[in-house]
Protein backbone atom coordinates (compact mmCIF):
# COMPACT_ATOMS: atom_id res chain seq x y z
CA UNK A 1 0.00 0.00 0.00
CA UNK A 2 2.51 2.24 1.03
CA UNK A 3 4.56 1.74 -2.20
CA UNK A 4 1.47 2.33 -4.51
CA UNK A 5 0.99 5.51 -2.21
CA UNK A 6 4.57 6.52 -2.50
CA UNK A 7 4.55 5.66 -6.64
CA UNK A 8 1.21 8.07 -7.35
CA UNK A 9 3.06 10.82 -5.21
CA UNK A 10 5.94 10.08 -7.25
CA UNK A 11 4.47 10.48 -10.20
CA UNK A 12 1.99 13.57 -9.90
CA UNK A 13 3.79 15.36 -7.52
CA UNK A 14 7.40 15.00 -8.76
CA UNK A 15 7.20 18.82 -9.88
CA UNK A 16 8.25 21.58 -7.59
CA UNK A 17 5.73 24.18 -9.56
CA UNK A 18 2.64 21.43 -9.40
CA UNK A 19 3.23 21.18 -5.49
CA UNK A 20 3.05 24.96 -5.01
CA UNK A 21 -0.26 24.96 -7.69
CA UNK A 22 -2.24 22.37 -5.37
CA UNK A 23 -0.92 24.45 -2.03
CA UNK A 24 -2.18 27.69 -3.30
CA UNK A 25 -5.39 25.90 -4.61
CA UNK A 26 -6.12 24.41 -0.87
CA UNK A 27 -4.78 27.11 0.25
CA UNK A 28 -7.77 29.44 -1.60
CA UNK A 29 -10.81 26.71 -1.25
CA UNK A 30 -10.25 26.78 2.75
CA UNK A 31 -9.97 30.56 2.75
CA UNK A 32 -13.34 30.88 0.70
CA UNK A 33 -14.64 28.14 2.83
CA UNK A 34 -13.94 29.65 6.08
CA UNK A 35 -13.27 33.04 5.65
CA UNK A 36 -15.96 33.80 2.87
CA UNK A 37 -19.10 35.41 4.82
CA UNK A 38 -16.05 37.97 6.65
CA UNK A 39 -14.75 38.44 3.02
CA UNK A 40 -17.52 38.60 0.92
CA UNK A 41 -17.34 42.17 -0.17
CA UNK A 42 -13.91 41.53 -1.21
CA UNK A 43 -14.89 38.93 -3.34
CA UNK A 44 -17.79 40.68 -4.70
CA UNK A 45 -16.13 43.58 -5.76
CA UNK A 46 -13.11 41.04 -7.56
CA UNK A 47 -15.82 39.56 -9.43
CA UNK A 48 -17.21 42.64 -10.59
CA UNK A 49 -13.63 44.02 -11.38
CA UNK A 50 -12.88 41.16 -13.41
CA UNK A 51 -16.36 41.37 -15.52
CA UNK A 52 -15.97 44.82 -15.98
CA UNK A 53 -11.71 44.25 -17.04
CA UNK A 54 -12.42 43.18 -20.44
CA UNK A 55 -14.48 46.77 -21.02
CA UNK A 56 -11.33 48.47 -19.34
CA UNK A 57 -8.76 46.28 -22.09
CA UNK A 58 -10.93 47.52 -25.33
CA UNK A 59 -10.78 50.90 -23.96
CA UNK A 60 -7.25 50.54 -23.62
CA UNK A 61 -6.78 49.45 -27.19
CA UNK A 62 -8.64 52.40 -28.51
CA UNK A 63 -5.34 54.30 -27.15
CA UNK A 64 -7.53 55.97 -23.87
CA UNK A 65 -4.94 56.35 -21.14
CA UNK A 66 -5.45 53.50 -18.48
CA UNK A 67 -6.50 55.85 -15.71
CA UNK A 68 -9.71 57.49 -18.40
CA UNK A 69 -10.57 53.97 -19.08
CA UNK A 70 -10.80 53.28 -15.59
CA UNK A 71 -12.91 55.72 -14.39
CA UNK A 72 -15.36 55.62 -17.73
CA UNK A 73 -15.82 51.91 -16.68
CA UNK A 74 -16.80 52.88 -13.06
CA UNK A 75 -18.89 55.57 -13.61
CA UNK A 76 -20.72 53.59 -15.65
CA UNK A 77 -20.69 50.77 -13.72
CA UNK A 78 -22.13 53.55 -10.53
CA UNK A 79 -24.48 54.70 -13.07
CA UNK A 80 -25.96 50.86 -13.64
CA UNK A 81 -26.02 50.67 -9.85
CA UNK A 82 -27.73 53.98 -9.31
CA UNK A 83 -30.41 52.79 -11.62
CA UNK A 84 -30.92 49.18 -9.94
CA UNK A 85 -31.10 51.01 -6.69
CA UNK A 86 -33.78 53.40 -7.87
CA UNK A 87 -35.63 52.41 -10.92
CA UNK A 88 -35.46 48.30 -10.42
CA UNK A 89 -35.45 47.41 -6.73
CA UNK A 90 -38.60 49.85 -6.13
CA UNK A 91 -40.78 47.92 -8.67
CA UNK A 92 -39.55 44.59 -8.17
CA UNK A 93 -40.50 45.46 -4.23
CA UNK A 94 -43.70 46.68 -4.73
CA UNK A 95 -45.08 43.50 -7.34
CA UNK A 96 -43.27 41.50 -4.36
CA UNK A 97 -45.75 43.04 -2.01
CA UNK A 98 -48.76 42.50 -4.15
CA UNK A 99 -48.07 39.15 -4.83
CA UNK A 100 -48.24 38.66 -1.01
CA UNK A 101 -51.37 40.21 -0.77
CA UNK A 102 -53.18 38.40 -3.51
CA UNK A 103 -51.45 35.19 -2.79
CA UNK A 104 -54.46 33.60 -0.36
CA UNK A 105 -57.09 33.95 -3.14
CA UNK A 106 -54.44 32.43 -6.08
CA UNK A 107 -54.26 29.10 -3.43
CA UNK A 108 -58.27 29.49 -3.16
CA UNK A 109 -58.13 29.52 -7.46
CA UNK A 110 -55.87 26.49 -7.49
CA UNK A 111 -57.68 24.67 -5.07
CA UNK A 112 -61.07 25.19 -6.82
CA UNK A 113 -59.22 23.88 -9.83
CA UNK A 114 -57.05 20.66 -8.45
CA UNK A 115 -60.71 19.59 -6.70
CA UNK A 116 -61.99 19.18 -9.92
CA UNK A 117 -59.18 16.91 -11.64
CA UNK A 118 -60.84 13.79 -10.03
CA UNK A 119 -64.03 14.39 -11.93
CA UNK A 120 -62.61 15.07 -14.71
CA UNK A 121 -59.93 12.59 -15.12
CA UNK A 122 -61.28 9.54 -12.23
CA UNK A 123 -58.69 7.12 -13.64
CA UNK A 124 -55.78 9.32 -13.18
CA UNK A 125 -55.89 11.52 -10.27
CA UNK A 126 -58.23 10.08 -6.78
CA UNK A 127 -59.61 12.58 -4.12
CA UNK A 128 -56.92 11.12 -1.77
CA UNK A 129 -54.37 12.48 -3.95
CA UNK A 130 -55.63 15.88 -4.32
CA UNK A 131 -56.05 15.93 -0.87
CA UNK A 132 -52.80 15.58 -0.01
CA UNK A 133 -51.11 17.77 -2.68
CA UNK A 134 -52.92 20.66 -0.74
CA UNK A 135 -51.90 19.52 2.32
CA UNK A 136 -48.77 19.50 1.20
CA UNK A 137 -49.02 23.22 0.00
CA UNK A 138 -50.30 24.48 2.72
CA UNK A 139 -47.43 23.44 5.30
CA UNK A 140 -45.18 24.55 2.78
CA UNK A 141 -46.49 27.65 2.27
CA UNK A 142 -46.98 27.68 6.42
CA UNK A 143 -42.96 27.15 6.40
CA UNK A 144 -42.58 30.36 4.15
CA UNK A 145 -44.56 32.40 6.02
CA UNK A 146 -42.58 31.46 9.15
CA UNK A 147 -39.65 32.17 7.22
CA UNK A 148 -41.37 35.85 6.02
CA UNK A 149 -42.06 36.85 9.33
CA UNK A 150 -38.11 35.64 10.52
CA UNK A 151 -36.91 37.44 7.93
CA UNK A 152 -38.99 40.56 8.27
CA UNK A 153 -37.71 40.81 12.15
CA UNK A 154 -34.02 40.71 11.41
CA UNK A 155 -34.44 42.99 8.99
CA UNK A 156 -32.13 45.86 10.40
CA UNK A 157 -28.75 43.58 10.47
CA UNK A 158 -29.43 43.23 6.81
CA UNK A 159 -30.18 46.64 5.91
CA UNK A 160 -26.62 47.71 7.70
CA UNK A 161 -25.16 44.42 5.41
CA UNK A 162 -26.64 45.94 2.52
CA UNK A 163 -25.03 49.22 3.10
CA UNK A 164 -21.87 47.90 4.13
CA UNK A 165 -21.72 46.29 0.56
CA UNK A 166 -22.94 49.60 -0.83
CA UNK A 167 -20.10 51.45 0.24
CA UNK A 168 -17.11 49.01 0.30
CA UNK A 169 -17.83 47.19 -2.94
CA UNK A 170 -17.55 50.00 -5.40
CA UNK A 171 -14.64 51.32 -3.43
CA UNK A 172 -12.82 47.81 -4.32
CA UNK A 173 -14.04 47.44 -7.95
CA UNK A 174 -12.01 51.02 -8.04
CA UNK A 175 -9.03 49.63 -6.69
CA UNK A 176 -8.70 46.50 -8.24
CA UNK A 177 -9.24 47.86 -11.84
CA UNK A 178 -6.95 50.55 -10.95
CA UNK A 179 -4.39 49.05 -9.24
CA UNK A 180 -4.74 45.50 -11.03
CA UNK A 181 -0.94 45.25 -12.15
CA UNK A 182 0.36 46.40 -8.83
CA UNK A 183 -1.89 43.63 -7.43
CA UNK A 184 -0.70 40.92 -10.03
CA UNK A 185 3.45 42.18 -9.22
CA UNK A 186 2.72 41.48 -5.45
CA UNK A 187 1.10 38.32 -5.63
CA UNK A 188 3.77 36.94 -8.44
CA UNK A 189 6.83 37.85 -6.36
CA UNK A 190 4.99 34.64 -3.92
CA UNK A 191 5.63 32.71 -6.95
CA UNK A 192 7.96 30.33 -8.33
CA UNK A 193 10.36 32.17 -10.89
CA UNK A 194 9.68 29.23 -12.90
CA UNK A 195 6.14 29.15 -13.57
CA UNK A 196 5.22 27.05 -16.95
CA UNK A 197 2.67 24.98 -15.54
CA UNK A 198 0.89 28.08 -13.48
CA UNK A 199 0.98 29.80 -16.53
CA UNK A 200 -0.97 27.61 -18.98
CA UNK A 201 -3.21 26.56 -15.99
CA UNK A 202 -3.94 30.94 -16.08
CA UNK A 203 -4.32 31.32 -19.54
CA UNK A 204 -7.25 28.63 -20.26
CA UNK A 205 -8.98 29.64 -17.10
CA UNK A 206 -8.95 33.07 -17.57
CA UNK A 207 -10.06 32.96 -21.04
CA UNK A 208 -12.69 30.35 -20.56
CA UNK A 209 -14.16 31.99 -16.99
CA UNK A 210 -13.97 35.24 -18.60
CA UNK A 211 -15.89 34.60 -21.52
CA UNK A 212 -18.51 32.22 -19.50
CA UNK A 213 -18.88 34.53 -16.96
CA UNK A 214 -19.63 37.73 -19.20
CA UNK A 215 -21.54 35.93 -21.18
CA UNK A 216 -23.68 34.18 -18.49
CA UNK A 217 -24.29 38.20 -17.07
CA UNK A 218 -25.30 39.17 -21.16
CA UNK A 219 -26.93 36.35 -21.44
CA UNK A 220 -28.58 37.51 -17.54
CA UNK A 221 -29.79 40.79 -18.63
CA UNK A 222 -31.56 39.69 -22.55
CA UNK A 223 -33.23 37.22 -21.11
CA UNK A 224 -34.42 39.15 -18.27
CA UNK A 225 -35.16 42.29 -20.29
CA UNK A 226 -36.77 40.71 -23.36
CA UNK A 227 -38.96 38.50 -20.57
CA UNK A 228 -39.80 41.52 -19.38
CA UNK A 229 -41.23 43.18 -22.91
CA UNK A 230 -43.24 40.01 -23.95
CA UNK A 231 -44.73 39.61 -20.44
CA UNK A 232 -45.76 43.26 -20.03
CA UNK A 233 -47.05 43.21 -23.84
CA UNK A 234 -48.89 40.37 -23.33
CA UNK A 235 -50.70 42.00 -20.27
CA UNK A 236 -49.10 39.37 -17.15
CA UNK A 237 -49.36 40.25 -14.05
CA UNK A 238 -45.73 40.94 -11.89
CA UNK A 239 -43.99 40.87 -15.33
CA UNK A 240 -40.98 42.21 -13.65
CA UNK A 241 -40.69 39.68 -10.78
CA UNK A 242 -41.17 36.92 -13.14
CA UNK A 243 -38.60 38.47 -15.79
CA UNK A 244 -36.10 38.63 -12.93
CA UNK A 245 -36.72 35.12 -12.11
CA UNK A 246 -36.72 34.36 -15.54
CA UNK A 247 -33.00 35.99 -15.97
CA UNK A 248 -31.60 34.09 -12.86
CA UNK A 249 -33.25 30.61 -14.54
CA UNK A 250 -30.07 30.63 -16.81
CA UNK A 251 -27.70 30.83 -14.21
CA UNK A 252 -28.04 26.87 -13.29
CA UNK A 253 -28.07 24.75 -16.79
CA UNK A 254 -31.18 22.42 -17.70
CA UNK A 255 -32.94 22.83 -14.26
CA UNK A 256 -33.25 26.88 -14.26
CA UNK A 257 -36.36 26.96 -17.13
CA UNK A 258 -37.79 23.87 -15.83
CA UNK A 259 -38.19 24.85 -12.44
CA UNK A 260 -39.24 28.91 -13.17
CA UNK A 261 -41.73 28.13 -15.66
CA UNK A 262 -44.12 26.66 -12.32
CA UNK A 263 -44.34 30.05 -11.04
CA UNK A 264 -44.91 31.76 -14.50
CA UNK A 265 -47.67 29.32 -16.00
CA UNK A 266 -49.25 28.90 -12.16
CA UNK A 267 -49.38 33.08 -12.23
CA UNK A 268 -50.84 33.08 -15.75
CA UNK A 269 -53.69 30.32 -15.09
CA UNK A 270 -55.10 32.30 -11.93
CA UNK A 271 -54.92 35.51 -14.02
CA UNK A 272 -56.45 33.84 -16.78
CA UNK A 273 -58.01 29.94 -16.51
CA UNK A 274 -57.58 28.27 -19.47
CA UNK A 275 -57.65 30.85 -22.14
CA UNK A 276 -56.40 31.73 -25.16
CA UNK A 277 -54.14 34.07 -23.61
CA UNK A 278 -52.78 31.67 -21.43
CA UNK A 279 -51.83 29.59 -24.23
CA UNK A 280 -50.17 32.40 -26.07
CA UNK A 281 -48.54 32.96 -23.39
CA UNK A 282 -46.62 29.93 -22.70
CA UNK A 283 -46.34 29.50 -26.63
CA UNK A 284 -43.69 33.29 -25.95
CA UNK A 285 -42.61 32.09 -23.21
CA UNK A 286 -41.15 28.57 -25.18
CA UNK A 287 -40.32 30.72 -28.04
CA UNK A 288 -37.98 32.40 -25.66
CA UNK A 289 -36.98 29.77 -23.78
CA UNK A 290 -35.83 27.74 -27.20
CA UNK A 291 -34.25 30.84 -28.69
CA UNK A 292 -32.05 31.16 -25.46
CA UNK A 293 -30.67 27.95 -25.89
CA UNK A 294 -30.25 27.23 -29.22
CA UNK A 295 -29.27 30.48 -30.77
CA UNK A 296 -28.09 33.11 -27.71
CA UNK A 297 -26.17 30.43 -25.54
CA UNK A 298 -24.20 29.10 -28.36
CA UNK A 299 -23.53 32.70 -29.73
CA UNK A 300 -22.10 33.82 -26.61
CA UNK A 301 -20.09 30.84 -25.34
CA UNK A 302 -19.28 28.86 -28.44
CA UNK A 303 -16.47 26.42 -26.97
CA UNK A 304 -16.01 28.65 -24.22
CA UNK A 305 -16.72 25.93 -21.51
CA UNK A 306 -15.87 22.64 -23.01
CA UNK A 307 -17.52 20.36 -20.40
CA UNK A 308 -19.76 17.22 -20.42
CA UNK A 309 -23.32 18.19 -19.03
CA UNK A 310 -22.94 15.37 -16.16
CA UNK A 311 -19.98 17.43 -14.87
CA UNK A 312 -21.79 20.33 -15.06
CA UNK A 313 -24.84 18.80 -13.05
CA UNK A 314 -22.32 17.47 -10.37
CA UNK A 315 -21.07 20.82 -10.63
CA UNK A 316 -24.10 22.62 -10.11
CA UNK A 317 -24.95 20.15 -7.08
CA UNK A 318 -21.27 20.19 -5.41
CA UNK A 319 -20.75 23.85 -5.11
CA UNK A 320 -24.22 24.85 -5.07
CA UNK A 321 -24.68 22.57 -1.69
CA UNK A 322 -21.24 24.34 -0.21
CA UNK A 323 -21.75 28.15 -1.30
CA UNK A 324 -25.19 28.62 -2.06
CA UNK A 325 -26.21 30.48 -5.21
CA UNK A 326 -22.98 31.98 -5.46
CA UNK A 327 -21.73 28.29 -5.71
CA UNK A 328 -24.39 27.66 -8.09
CA UNK A 329 -23.45 30.90 -10.49
CA UNK A 330 -19.94 29.77 -10.51
CA UNK A 331 -20.30 26.31 -10.68
CA UNK A 332 -19.13 25.98 -14.47
CA UNK A 333 -16.06 28.50 -14.05
CA UNK A 334 -14.63 26.37 -10.61
CA UNK A 335 -15.32 23.17 -13.16
CA UNK A 336 -13.18 24.77 -15.93
CA UNK A 337 -10.64 25.56 -13.41
CA UNK A 338 -10.53 22.15 -11.76
CA UNK A 339 -10.41 20.31 -15.65
CA UNK A 340 -7.82 23.02 -16.59
CA UNK A 341 -5.59 21.56 -13.80
CA UNK A 342 -6.01 18.20 -14.55
CA UNK A 343 -5.18 18.48 -18.30
CA UNK A 344 -1.78 20.75 -17.43
CA UNK A 345 -0.56 18.69 -14.69
CA UNK A 346 2.43 17.31 -15.16
CA UNK A 347 2.12 13.56 -15.04
CA UNK A 348 5.08 11.39 -15.30
CA UNK A 349 5.57 8.13 -17.19
CA UNK A 350 4.32 4.86 -15.79
CA UNK A 351 7.81 2.74 -14.24
CA UNK A 352 9.14 0.75 -16.69
CA UNK A 353 9.07 -2.44 -16.76
CA UNK A 354 12.58 -4.04 -16.28
CA UNK A 355 14.00 -5.94 -19.63
CA UNK A 356 15.38 -9.51 -18.71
Amino acid sequence: MLKVLRDWVQRYFSDEEAVVLAVFLVLGFTIVLTLGNMLAPVLAGLVLAFLMQGLVNLLERLRLPQGLAVWIVFTLFIGALALIICVLVPLLWQQLSALFQELPGMLGEWQSLLLLLPERYPHLVTDEQVLKAIEVTRSEIAKFGQWALTFSLSSLPLLVNVMIYLVLVPILVFFFLKDRLLIARWFSGYLPTERALMTEVWDEVNEQIANYIRGKVIEIVICGSVTYVAFVWLGLNYAALLALLVGLSVVVPYIGAVVVTVPVAMIALFQWGWSDQFIYLMVVYTVIQTLDGNVLVPLLFSEAVNLHPVAIICAVLLFGGLWGFWGVFFAIPLATLFKAVLDAWPKAGPPQALEH
